[in-house]
């Protein structure tokens, strides 16, 4: 039996990983949010990597209010990066195995093809540069594990565009949602399984690897509400708007596309299209 510690875990990816659980009896896990463990407190993090002799741990936890960490600058620092130092540090000195989640927002945006693991960062909101300081602090501490960059994640659970759209959209008869900023959705469950798959086999490398995971698929926001009306029967109408008609505290990258080759060649993983997934998971919502 494998002991798994997953962190953040009442966030989307977490609760999605608890989904699973079942289907995955050669884990056991151990569930923490900051309640439990405070990962900004090196000493309570090492004490607790101590206490259990984890095989792996999944780092769900982050500070993800873009907007808001363009001013929480100390805080979103905080979360995004020193507690990734400290966690992989303990990591490393119990040799447990660390899967830590990042983002798109690591890149500028700028980019006319998918972004590869190899492409070099260039983050335009505090929010992306503090994530990526955090991928930094993995790559220096850490004895082995993943780095798993995804993007525009949703579930069921928590908050999400897919959850603002539907409230939105019963509330009002017209929504503006910007059309010039193109990526690729991420069902938060498929990101579960992928990663419990990945660590159920036996294709682990030694050191720091870098994987890129979001459902297939290149779409834009607009695209992305307009399915989302049309799937939930919900009566509607998006308009297509730019960015510069939407202000935001926080740069957006324009084009955020991650390329999925590397980790469907080296896992074996098959990474469903988006909007399979999202009639799954308005199915759950409409169930719930």
């Amino acid at each position: 039996m494998k002991e798994i510690l997953v962190t953040g875990s009442n966030g989307q990816l977490g609760s999605e990983i608890r989904q699973l659980e079942k289907q995955y009896p050669g884990f056991a896990f151990t569930y923490t949010d900051v309640g439990e463990l405070d990962l900004t407190d090196e000493k309570a993090v090492d004490d607790f990597l101590k206490s259990t002799s984890f095989d792996f741990c999944i780092n769900c936890a982050a500070y993800t209010a873009v907007d808001k960490a363009e001013d929480d600058r100390e805080l979103a620092r905080l979360i995004n990066a020193t507690a990734v130092e400290y966690l992989t540090k303990a990591c490393a000195h119990q040799n447990t195995y660390l899967v830590h989640i990042s983002t798109d927002y690591v890149f500028d945006g700028t980019n006319y093809r998918p972004y590869v693991e190899t492409d070099p960062p260039s983050p335009n909101s505090f929010y992306g540069l503090t994530k990526h300081e955090g991928e930094e602090a993995m790559g220096k501490f850490a004895g082995s594990g993943l780095i798993i960059r995804t993007a525009w994640l949703y579930s069921s659970f928590g908050n999400n565009f897919v959850k603002t759209m539907l409230r939105l959209g019963k509330e009002r008869e017209v929504l503006g949602v910007v059309a010039d900023q193109i990526g690729s959705p991420t069902y938060a469950g498929d990101l579960a399984r992928a990663i419990l798959d990945i660590l159920s086999g036996e294709k682990l490398k030694e050191g720091v690897e870098i994987y890129h995971y979001s459902n297939e698929g290149v779409i834009s926001w607009y695209d992305f509400a307009k399915a989302i009306m049309r799937e939930s029967g919900t009566d509607c109408k998006i308009n297509a708007i730019e960015s510069k008609d939407f202000p935001a505290k926080a740069n957006r990258p324009f084009y955020s596309v991650l390329n999925k080759a590397k980790i469907k060649k080296d896992f074996g993983l098959k990474v469903p299209y988006w909007l399979d997934s999202l009639k799954h998971v308005l199915v759950q919502l409409k169930n719930k």
